[in-house]
């Protein structure tokens, strides 16, 4: 069963409190405007957040967080989600949810940062920080991130990104795609797992006095191949700062080939999967693939 934003809204979040966190009923509860896709979140007094997840498939994050997150703060140098308390299913609600401590900051946009450039290496570093904390006991990449982290070849990855090329036919070069895609699947992360986010985006990046401030939602995080974190890449930064960005973290000329399929698989089917061809995400696809196809 899924839950639509009709039903998750502050009157089911004030009665999951109320319920079984009573010391904060009293706590105003109003919806964070981007609260991104696979939570609904919302502001809880002035130092709290309270995230639901979307659906099933979203449910186990909040256990997932709760679990590694307290491990993996004291290694990272920015403020990171923190987990106060997990809400069990009630109130007509089925998943595990939880509070957080509220963090302060603007999602990134190209116009909220000094720096472009120094940006790109504020991210490096925090990616490197994560991929440098013991990662022996985390949990592999898999069904429970939607396989971040794991090679391009499992899951649907191949048949999805064909079958957008062909319902792209005519629209997009299938033939430099193709080389693009070959490239990225035919190689693996051959090295020890390693941390990742698993969403490096705008969306789960803040910013405060045009810096990078805080990475937050780490939902689909896991150990595994750290390619797909090297996304931004092709989706955020222009020529110099991908550039500065790739070379600060330092990875091998195969994971990038990798990171450039993520890339790729994603701006496909948003574009051939998507109704409104004119839509936002759909003109962010085509940029992304122009960007990809022409480096």
């Amino acid at each position: 069963m899924s839950f639509s934003a009709y039903k998750i809204n502050t009157d089911l979040v004030r009665r999951l409190i109320r319920k079984q966190f009573p010391q904060w009923a009293d706590l105003p509860v109003r919806p964070v405007e981007k609260g991104g896709y696979d939570n609904f979140t919302f502001h809880f007094g002035d130092e709290m957040s309270v995230r639901l997840p979307r659906d099933e498939g979203h449910a186990p994050q909040v256990e997932k967080e709760a679990e590694w997150l307290p491990k993996l703060r004291p290694h990272l140098s920015l403020p990171v989600t923190v987990p106060l308390a997990k809400g069990i299913p009630d109130e007509g609600y089925p998943f595990y949810w939880s509070v957080n401590r509220w963090i302060d900051g603007e999602t990134l946009r190209h116009d909220n940062i000094s720096d472009i450039n120094e940006f790109a290496v504020d991210l490096s570093r925090f990616i490197k920080e994560l991929h440098q904390i013991d990662a022996s006991n985390g949990p592999a990449g898999g069904e429970h991130n939607y396989f971040r982290g794991c090679p391009l070849t499992v899951w649907k990855f191949n048949e999805w990104t064909l079958s957008a090329l062909e319902t792209l036919r005519g629209a997009v070069d299938a033939e430099k795609c193709l080389k693009i895609w070959h490239q990225a699947t035919a190689s693996e992360w051959t090295k020890k797992p390693v941390w990742i986010h698993g969403d490096i985006s705008p969306g789960n990046l803040l910013v405060k006095n045009g810096k990078l401030s805080s990475v937050i939602d780490f939902g689909v995080m896991a150990v595994g191949d750290p390619a797909v974190e090297l996304t931004m890449a092709w989706t955020f930064f222009d020529d110099k700062s991908r550039k500065v960005f790739l070379q600060s973290i330092g990875l091998d000329a195969e994971t990038e080939n990798r990171a450039r399929g993520w890339a790729l698989w994603k701006a496909l089917i948003t574009w051939a999967w998507e109704v409104d061809k004119k839509s936002i995400p759909v003109r962010e696809a085509k940029k992304v693939i122009d960007v990809l196809l022409n480096e």
